[in-house]
């Protein structure tokens, strides 16, 4: 029967971890195994894989633009929670609002909403406008 080892090192020890892994690479029966990490927001048939930057609702690959996809990660990562403009604005262009942003933020909802058929009667979910404050991305 063999062994498992699982060992948890901090950043400041990667020259400890380093040689460590190359002694037990010498070994003739070590075998290393790891774990994929992809991060996925699922919600109500829409599929967002933060690695891959996919977004699939029902299944069907939809895609969106830069700003459409960050906005739209932005509310379903909050979901049932109101994101302002200014929210929205700094985490996705990164940058501090000035000027008429709730106009370019509604364009770019407009558009998500149009991708996702979100006013379908099919629809699983909803993002509704708080006026002059914001959005909330809500399941139905």
């Amino acid at each position: 029967m063999g062994r498992i080892l699982i060992v948890e090192f901090s950043d400041t020890d990667n020259p400890v971890f380093e040689e460590i892994m190359q002694l037990l690479h010498r070994s003739s029966g070590f075998s290393e195994l790891s774990v994929a990490d992809t991060s996925i927001l699922s919600v109500s048939g829409l599929e967002i894989n933060l690695q891959q930057r996919r977004v699939f609702y029902n299944n069907q690959e939809i895609r969106f633009t830069v700003k459409e996809y960050g906005i739209l990660c932005l509310l379903v990562a909050n979901k049932g929670q109101i994101v302002t403009y200014n929210q929205i604005y700094q985490r996705v262009w990164g940058d501090y609002p000035y000027g008429r942003i709730n106009d370019t933020i509604r364009y770019h909802i407009l558009n998500i909403r149009k991708k996702l058929a979100v006013n379908s009667q099919t629809s699983s979910f909803s993002i509704t406008c708080y006026r002059e404050i914001g959005y909330c991305f809500d399941i139905l």
